[in-house]
């Protein structure tokens, strides 16, 4: 499954909407994404499992990469 992070680099402030940043990750579960992702020290706001239509409106976006962590 591919899940879409909302977070902030920036884990010791207060998170500030214009700053949350996106990232695509493959993993089985939402607690995997966090395994993957912990080292990274970043500030995870929300994590959302991506089903087909999500992932393919996603996809349109010339930025999308999913993150290989």
């Amino acid at each position: 499954m591919v899940y879409k992070v909302l977070y902030q680099e920036l884990s010791q402030e207060v998170p500030v909407r214009e700053r949350t940043q996106a990232m695509y990750v493959e993993a089985n579960s939402e607690r995997e994404v966090r395994e993957k992702l912990i080292e990274k020290k970043l500030n995870i706001e929300f994590i959302q499992v991506l089903n087909e239509e999500h992932l393919e409106y996603e996809k349109q976006d010339e930025d999308f990469k999913v993150e290989n962590v």
